[in-house]
């Protein structure tokens, strides 16, 4: 989940926003903004459940509430979990 929603973030950040400002097409944002919104509540519900089911530590669900704001940053997240016992 964190792959779709780090990738619907870049997808925001480095298409759809070029798109609105240099192009004139801001549709680009509303269509993929309403996307990422989507995406970014049920990668929270999945962190919740996770955090629950798993018992995950709460240096794994700082970690995966940061990097959710920083770009690129559910990839390494992504990678250091299949890394982990979690995988």
């Amino acid at each position: 989940m964190g792959f779709l929603e780090g990738g619907s973030l870049l997808v925001l950040l480095f298409i759809a926003m070029p798109l609105k400002y240099f192009a004139g097409f801001p549709e680009a944002v509303t269509v993929v903004g309403s996307l990422h919104g989507f995406l970014f509540v049920t990668y929270l519900f999945i962190i919740a459940y996770v955090t629950f089911k798993v018992r995950w530590s709460f240096i794994w669900v700082a970690s995966a509430l940061a990097v959710a704001f920083i770009p690129f940053g559910n990839f390494v997240l992504d990678s250091r979990l299949r890394k982990s016992r979690f995988a």
